[in-house]
């Protein structure tokens, strides 16, 4: 299946086309992600970040919308869990971002997904926020969505940002307000993949076994639990 979406994704971008003090010294070069933590990256397709450890055993991709209830009632009930496996090594999640909810091009969906990939992208200095930081920024923003309305303002996000321990200057550019990722396509192509994991009922929020390719019941309080006892 994931050679399949590969492709997909190739098809649908041409679519979209039309700690201590002590003795230091000055190192040069691109910053490196610390082995010891859980990073976050952008995947290849350009369209889902993901947080984890490379060979974390179990992946999960988490189709979300920033207006989506329940999937804010995903976050407030599971975040914390989500964060603590993604710490310790046993747990990826790729979040996959979509906007359907949006009556606007720039509106509140759009407006939070790109926070979260101003958040994720390198800075220039080469740093990112941890996989367990991300997922604490992902947290708060979903707890504080405004269905149908604007939703969190550009220097609401990035103290949320701040807090969760997303670096200032990806903080800063949140706060800019300035579009810096292609939205529209994101959530074009990331519908795409929501349709290819459950054709009959593509709704927000789905989680997608990468491990078993098997769409699991979120509303079973003991989905993640079984995922990571299996």
């Amino acid at each position: 299946m994931r050679r399949w979406r590969n492709a997909l994704v190739a098809v649908t971008l041409v679519a979209l086309a039309s700690s201590a003090a002590g003795c230091t010294r000055a190192v040069t070069g691109t910053a490196q992600p610390d082995p010891t933590t859980a990073a976050v990256t952008i995947t290849e397709d350009g369209y889902g970040i993901r947080a984890g450890f490379d060979d974390a055993p179990v992946e999960i991709e988490i189709f979300t919308e920033p207006q989506c209830t329940h999937c804010a009632d995903l976050q407030a009930d599971f975040g914390d869990q989500l964060a603590h496996y993604i710490a310790a090594g046993q747990l990826a999640v790729t979040y996959r971002p979509v906007t359907f909810l949006d009556t606007e091009v720039d509106g509140h969906s759009a407006r939070v997904a790109n926070a979260l990939f101003v958040a994720a992208a390198p800075s220039p200095d080469g740093d990112t926020p941890t996989g367990p930081d991300f997922q604490r920024f992902v947290e708060e923003l979903w707890a504080a969505q405004d269905p149908g309305g604007s939703g969190p303002s550009d220097d609401e996000m990035a103290d949320m940002a701040r807090a969760a321990g997303v670096p200032d200057a990806q903080a800063n550019e949140i706060a800019s307000g300035d579009p810096a990722f292609d939205t529209t396509g994101m959530s074009d192509t990331n519908l795409t993949f929501l349709i290819d994991v459950d054709p009959l009922a593509s709704g927000t929020p789905t989680v997608f076994d990468m491990t078993n390719e098997e769409k699991l019941d979120v509303y079973d309080d003991d989905w993640l639990s079984t995922l990571m006892a299996s």
